[in-house]
């Protein structure tokens, strides 16, 4: 098959968000899972959002004519987060996915990012060793969780909303915790009232981008990441990444009434710090 790869246009969101949907409900199936997304309209919006983010570099790649597939590179930030990538069922097994990756990575040697990260569901043996073989490293697994809102409130945290007067406090927390900051997907969750913070001793200890939806998290302690998911009102689905490194969220969710979606795998290229406190990813990071 003659593959090339291209960038997305805005008009190719409808065709990539069906290839989207039907990928990823075809291995979902193939391993017993319900789909990711209920439906090719929930996929496709968020396809069309990452098509047309300034910040995003989106491609496709096309036989004939006919599209194939879609990748993404997240650049907001000072880490770059990949995906996600989908492929057509009928077109897999035909180094799609090999070019799709290839695009988007040149595109970070391009850019001399730092690193580049991405999630990688841990069902999927053939995405974990295509990854494998390009070159990232695994650095955790971790379980999507879900279930109906918990309306907890933990007494000595405060949870509101975020404000732009808390963005640098954020970024800085970030900067503690991971040795880089989130700053464009922090400033964007601020500035569409998605984002919240928790305060202990009057200062910020934690903060979410939405706790929906796989939405990044980083937190002093794993209490101030119970305060931001006791006060979620909406976990969407599958829902929020919950380290499995971290015993005692997970068992406090699970404690709580939330269940295990699937387990992902995070994969990193290029420079890689331990966090140093508590945290969860987005679906990118």
């Amino acid at each position: 098959m003659d593959v090339t790869v291209r960038e997305a246009r805005p008009d190719d969101w409808q065709e990539c968000g069906r290839i989207c949907y039907e990928a990823f409900a075809t291995l979902a199936a193939r391993h017993g899972f319900p789909p990711d997304f209920p439906t090719v309209a929930a996929a496709a919006e968020p396809i069309r959002w990452l098509i047309n983010h300034p910040r995003i570099y989106s491609v496709v790649a096309e036989s004939d004519g006919r599209i194939l597939g879609s990748n993404f590179l997240d650049e907001r930030s000072t880490i770059s987060g990949l995906g996600p990538i989908s492929v057509d069922p009928t077109a897999q097994d035909h180094t799609v996915g090999r070019a799709l990756m290839t695009a988007v990575l040149d595109r970070a040697v391009e850019r001399r990012a730092p690193g580049v990260r991405l999630v990688q569901i841990a069902y999927h043996n053939r995405s974990l060793s295509l990854y494998a073989k390009l070159g990232f490293d695994v650095r955790g697994s971790f379980a999507a969780m879900h279930g109906k809102p918990l309306g907890i409130t933990m007494p000595g945290y405060a949870v509101r909303a975020a404000t732009t007067a808390d963005e640098a406090a954020c970024n800085a927390l970030c900067v503690r915790v991971h040795g880089h900051d989130r700053a464009g997907e922090v400033g964007e969750a601020i500035a569409a009232g998605d984002a919240r913070v928790v305060e202990r001793l009057g200062r910020i200890t934690g903060y979410t981008t939405g706790i929906t939806y796989f939405t990044h998290s980083v937190a002093e302690t794993t209490d101030d990441l119970e305060a931001l998911i006791g006060a979620a009102t909406d976990f969407g689905t599958p829902g929020f990444l919950v380290p499995l490194a971290n015993a005692a969220l997970f068992r406090w969710s699970l404690a709580h009434g939330l269940r295990v979606f699937f387990v992902v795998n995070m994969m990193t290229i290029g420079i890689y710090q331990e966090p140093a406190g508590a945290f969860m990813p987005s679906v990118g990071y």
